[in-house]
């Protein structure tokens, strides 16, 4: 008895040593399989579905969870340089009966890039409004969402094409005139001027780069943040710097960057507009030159919220958001 438990407990030692010495190694070794993993997890916790459709020769990337029923879907619009999966921490709190899509932009993750394409704003709401009708979500008026550059976009959208959008909720967009520049725009101007586009703040190369990104998107960042993973995060996106800068220049140039204001006009859908109050990237006062542009535009600011509302505030945004939903749409509020 005592020898079969010793046998158990060696062998049980000797299997936690392995998984131990397996993790170390992909942890070290292969760290962007452990992402995968952790998104791929994800994925299964949300219940999402990663799927794609095309336009001619152009593919589109999406994930999508519940069916459409009699109270519009909801769409939604990510920021630069980031994806669908930017939407994950909100799926958590959205009931899994309400129809949820969220797509990569024009060249971003799995949606297709193109050379030569054009990535204005304006560009990129003629693309999505090809992905809108491939999928058939315009077979009736939706709930169109986007945040930041997804933000500039979504307004676009509703004002070039207003019978696709039931309603708009707008995440702390670009695309606004305001009287004064803040810090952050004052040295992208300068950036542009010299055309140094090797130093862009939202186009991290170095781990000092992507720490000082994190410390101006939120309002409260992570003080000791995992070098290892952070690696893997700039691995990842290296290969992709070439169309961030592209589309960076696209869509913050002059014909693109006013876009949102210079279309406010045409945006009659209902909207409501969330903004964190200690954005770095994008100055509050947005919110209230939207809210005093569009009639009865419902505008939220938002306490100890930076720019990146949905990993900072993800349960409040999706609370307003589902309210908002609920009081255009006719349909139960969430609690």
């Amino acid at each position: 008895m005592e020898i079969s438990m010793i046998t158990v407990l060696g062998v049980t030692a000797c299997c936690a040593v392995a998984l131990l010495i397996t993790f170390a190694t992909v942890y070290y070794w292969r760290p962007s399989q452990i992402l995968k993993l952790l998104i791929w997890s994800m994925y299964k916790l949300r219940h999402v579905k990663v799927k794609y459709v095309k336009h001619e020769s152009y593919k589109f990337c999406y994930f999508s969870r519940g069916k459409p029923g009699p109270q519009p879907s909801i769409l939604m619009f990510h920021g630069f340089s980031l994806d669908k999966d930017s939407w994950l921490p909100i799926m958590k709190y959205i009931p899994e009966e309400v129809h949820v899509v969220c797509v990569d932009l024009p060249g971003h993750r799995g949606t297709t890039r193109l050379p030569g394409e054009g990535y204005t704003a304006l560009e990129q709401a003629k693309r999505m409004h090809q992905f809108v009708e491939c999928t058939g979500l315009n077979k009736k008026p939706f709930h169109l969402v986007g945040i930041s550059m997804g933000g500039m976009i979504a307004g676009v959208y509703t004002a070039l094409y207003p019978s696709d959008v039931y309603c708009l909720s707008l995440l702390c967009p670009a695309g606004l005139r305001y009287p004064m520049d803040n810090d952050f725009v004052k040295h992208l101007k300068e950036l542009e001027k010299c055309k140094d586009y090797k130093d862009i703040p939202l186009i991290p190369v170095t781990i000092n780069q992507l720490e000082e990104m994190f410390k101006l998107g939120l309002y409260r960042p992570p003080l000791n943040l995992n070098k290892q993973f952070l690696k893997v995060f700039l691995d990842y996106r290296k290969p992709h710097i070439p169309f961030f800068i592209k589309c960076f220049l696209d869509v913050s140039s002059m014909e693109s960057r006013y876009s949102l204001q210079d279309n406010i006009s045409k945006i009659t859908a209902p909207t409501q507009v969330l903004w964190g109050k200690h954005d770095k990237v994008l100055d509050p006062a947005g919110g209230e030159i939207l809210g005093n542009a569009i009639p009865s535009c419902q505008l939220h600011m938002l306490d100890r919220c930076g720019h990146l509302i949905t990993i900072e505030r993800p349960r409040k945004a999706t609370k307003l958001i589902l309210e908002f939903h609920a009081s255009v749409c006719g349909t139960k509020k969430n609690t």
